[in-house]
């Protein structure tokens, strides 16, 4: 097996299997660590916040993406492939998207609804008090589809196309956006991090959506109308890329997804229930799957 074929397999097989590694060996812990502490010196005022948010926008994927680049080139044969697993492995987390959904559909089916309402707090930013049943699964369901964009997709695709400083350069730019890249007391400090993401997602959002949508079957689903509520209903949400992967779970899965006082995605469907996060879930992984494919026939190609 090639060696960039055998990295990836063994980055998804250790995410499989293991999980999460611990906090204090965790590159993506650490990138936080990074922006945590050059905020620390963020100025109040609009136009120094600006600049020192296009430092830390670009900090964060040169250098991770450089340390990456070279441990790698410093190191060889066994040693070099199992840190290239392990880094790669830490820009995916199928496993745990997965489990954090799995454990919110469950505490619903069981009528858990405040368990339901903590377990989310590990999926969204939104405050998830006073949300109701549907709206809890349909917030898991938009959270399972966005992710499988960032958090498996994206990093598979930029892996396959960079290598893995590629992916750790991807993951950063990332962590970053969900760190300050939203409005409020933060806009000016995160906006560079919020355009530098959007561009980042522009194509992998994209392609997510429609390996989604092929993968609509995989949960009792519709092919034809996941392609149809994606092509809808991709504009609807702020983010311009977000819409796209949720758009087409919510066809896939024939429900409608509403986040209250922002959008709805399949408005003409119906209301999701604690059996659709775990649907949710399957497309996820079929997704998932055909992204691996799609990138292993790019690096056998390039081999």
């Amino acid at each position: 097996m090639p060696d960039g074929l055998s990295i990836l397999a063994g980055a998804l097989a250790l995410d499989l299997l293991v999980g999460e590694p611990p906090a204090a060996i965790h590159p993506v812990v650490w990138m936080g660590r990074l922006q945590s502490a050059l905020r620390r010196w963020a100025p109040s005022r609009p136009a120094p916040a600006f600049l020192w948010g296009a430092v830390m926008a670009l900090a964060g994927p040169v250098i991770s993406g450089g340390a990456a680049l070279a441990v790698l080139g410093h190191t060889s044969g066994l040693v070099r492939w199992l840190i290239a697993v392990y880094l790669l492995k830490s820009a995916l987390s199928a496993r745990e998207l997965a489990a954090a959904a799995w454990r919110v559909g469950r505490r619903l089916g069981a009528g858990d609804v405040d368990g339901a309402r903590r377990g989310l707090r590990n999926l969204v930013s939104r405050d998830p008090a006073g949300l109701t049943p549907s709206l809890i699964a349909a917030a898991a369901i938009e959270s399972v589809a966005e992710n499988a964009s960032d958090s498996i997709a994206a990093p598979i695709l930029f892996y396959a196309v960079g290598g893995v400083p590629a992916a750790i350069a991807y993951r950063a730019i990332n962590t970053l956006d969900a760190m300050v890249g939203y409005r409020g007391e933060l806009e000016w400090l995160g906006k560079a991090a919020a355009r530098l993401d959007d561009a980042a997602n522009v194509v992998p959002a994209r392609a997510t959506a429609l390996l989604l949508a092929l993968s609509a079957p995989l949960g009792r689903g519709s092919v034809r109308r996941a392609l149809g509520t994606w092509t809808r209903d991709r504009g609807l949400t702020e983010s311009p890329n977000a819409g796209h992967p949720m758009a087409a779970m919510a066809g896939a899965l024939g429900v409608a997804l509403e986040k209250r006082g922002a959008y709805c995605l399949g408005a003409e469907l119906r209301e999701p229930d604690a059996a659709d996060v775990g649907r949710a879930v399957r497309v996820m992984a079929g997704a998932a799957a055909l992204a691996t494919a799609v990138a292993a026939l790019a690096l056998a190609r390039g081999a």
